[in-house]
C-alpha cells in the first residue's frame, strides 16, 4: 500500500524505491546467473562423451567476477581442457580421415541461455 509523502520528500522517496528495485533485480540475475551456470554444468556432464566417465566428470563452475549488480560465471574442465573442442568439433585422424565431432557443450549452453532469459523474467514478474 501507499504512503504519504510530502511534496519535498518525492524525490527521496522515488530514489528509495528505485535502490529497492535495483537490489532486488541484482539478486535475481545473481540467483539466476549462478543457476543456468550450474544447469550448463550438469548438462554437459549428461551429453558428455563417456569412455571412462573422468572428461565428463571433470566439469565446474567458478565465479569469476562478482561486483553488487553483476556476475560472471565460468563453467570449464580444470584437467580435461584440451579434449573440449576436439570432441565438440572433431578432429583430423593421424592416418587420414576425421573423428565425427561429439557436440555437448553448444547445445548445453543454448538451452541455459533460454532457461537464465526464463528465469531472470519470471523472477521479475513474481518480485
Amino acid at each position: 500500500m501507499g504512503r504519504k509523502i510530502q511534496i519535498d520528500q518525492l524525490a527521496d522517496a522515488v530514489n528509495e524505491q528505485l535502490e529497492e528495485y535495483s537490489k532486488l533485480t541484482a539478486q535475481t540475475v545473481k540467483a539466476a546467473v549462478t543457476k543456468a551456470g550450474n544447469s550448463v554444468k550438469n548438462a554437459i556432464r549428461d551429453s558428455a562423451p563417456e569412455k571412462t566417465g573422468r572428461y565428463a566428470k571433470s566439469w565446474r563452475t567458478k565465479k569469476t567476477k562478482e561486483t553488487s549488480t553483476e556476475l560472471e560465471v565460468t563453467v570449464y574442465s580444470p584437467s580435461r581442457y584440451m579434449l573440449a573442442h576436439l570432441l565438440e568439433h572433431g578432429h583430423a585422424k593421424r592416418g587420414g580421415g576425421r573423428v565425427r565431432a561429439i557436440p555437448h557443450i553448444a547445445p548445453a549452453e543454448e538451452a541455459a541461455e533460454d532457461q537464465l532469459m526464463k528465469d531472470i523474467e519470471r523472477g521479475l514478474k513474481d518480485g
